[in-house]
């Protein structure tokens, strides 16, 4: 009798072998809250067979700071510092989604300048925002030298900033009823000017990163969310253009001045792999780069035709708004930031929400990473360009 055949008579009586009662089970692994590839405090427990994910679970609230039940207890001045620190990657467009929900509480009229200048501010922090993006999402798949590339261009937009309200990272620079000063002689041409290096600059991220053999090999066809699946999780902004969904809020509900300049959507179209997939979430990002740089040509044309110098604030003797309530999105780098506040006839308000985009693009992760590969969560996180402060709040 072979070997064979004696096992199968054991296990005809019941016996088993010992070899055969081993049992395995998935691996977990700790991705966070200390992991550089995260992009701040956010613990993802992931779960693998071998080298392919079966489960992952986002965990979240390392930072909370209580950001809305503040805004419940200081008046709306003071609560604006607080803005600049959930998205403190675009924390101009932070400063400006705030105002307009106040101001739309409580009819507050702006001037046109500031108008102007804020849609300046949302653009320009735009392009400093993803070109974070794009240089960390280098370093996340094994790419340095975006990292140096990137940082160049945003530090001349960290100086414009600087030159405008003094600060490099967080501003509080739109303030209810307009901004808080003008721009300085000679800002608006320096603008300018950085609109005209940058697009030629634009090349050099192209060919280093964009068409990188490497860098498509690891993002194409990786992390694929299709249309159905980024409209039921609530997905806005570049992640959701990236699944062939054209909703912009500046377009469709169009606030500040957009409604006057002309600009296009970029939308994800499966360029070099499947639509929604990593390289389409990139993708969009450095094209709306571009569409940046041609919004704020038309609002320096705007401002300078249009406006007076140092009509940029309407003077307000309190901030008591009337009893309502207001509700405000607006298209910030990683989607629609929304503000919702409720008013009672007090200086301060009685309820202020906060729709963080990246809260609602982070809830997909245990839907499309079981089934990749373990390297690949790296890449599928990083393609969704979160802010943590902004999840938390």
């Amino acid at each position: 009798m072979s070997q064979l055949q004696e096992m199968e008579k054991r296990l005809a009586d019941g016996q088993r072998e010992y070899v055969l009662d081993v049992k395995t089970q998935d691996m977990e692994i700790n991705m966070g809250p200390q992991h550089p590839a995260t992009h701040g405090v956010l613990r993802v427990v992931l779960t693998a067979d071998g080298e392919v994910l079966t489960s992952a679970t986002p965990y979240v609230g390392y930072i909370h700071r209580c950001a809305e039940k503040i805004g419940e207890s200081v008046d709306y001045k003071m609560f604006l510092p607080y803005t600049d620190r959930y998205d403190y990657l675009a924390a101009m467009n932070n400063n400006v989604g705030y105002c307009l929900a106040v101001e739309k509480a409580g009819g507050i009229e702006v001037p046109p300048r500031a108008t102007w200048l804020r849609m300046i501010i949302c653009e320009l922090n735009r392009i400093g925002s993803h070109l974070i993006a794009f240089g960390t999402y280098g370093l996340d798949l094994g790419a340095f030298t975006p990292f140096l590339y990137g940082f160049r261009e945003r530090e001349w937009v960290m100086s414009l900033f600087e030159k405008l309200c003094g600060a490099r990272l967080t501003y509080s620079y739109a303030y209810p009823g307009g901004v808080i000063n003008d721009a300085p002689e000679g800002w608006l041409d320096e603008l300018l000017r950085f609109c005209d290096v940058f697009d030629k600059k634009y090349q050099e991220y192209d060919a280093l990163l964009t068409r990188n053999k490497i860098f498509i090999e690891r993002t194409r066809n990786v992390g694929i969310v299709t249309k159905d699946q980024a409209l039921r999780y609530g997905w806005t902004g570049p992640s959701l253009r990236a699944s062939g969904v054209r909703f912009d809020v500046r377009e469709s509900q169009p606030y500040l001045f957009y409604d006057q300049i002309s600009f296009d959507v970029p939308i994800g179209r499966g360029e070099m792999g499947t639509t929604g997939d990593c390289w389409d979430r990139y993708y969009v990002r450095m094209l709306e780069m571009l569409q940046c740089t041609r919004m704020l040509r038309q609002c320096v044309e705007r401002i300078q035709a249009d406006t007076t110098p140092g009509e940029f604030l309407t003077k307000l003797k309190n901030y008591r708004i009337t009893p309502g309530e207001a509700y405000v999105g607006i298209d910030n780098p990683r989607g629609e930031l929304g503000h919702y506040v409720v008013a009672d006839g007090k200086d301060v308000a009685y309820r202020i929400k906060i729709r963080g985009p990246s809260f609602c693009n982070l809830s997909i992760l245990p839907e499309i990473l079981p089934g990749a590969m373990l390297a690949d969560a790296v890449a599928i996180i990083g393609s969704m360009d979160i802010v943590l402060g902004e999840v938390d709040r």
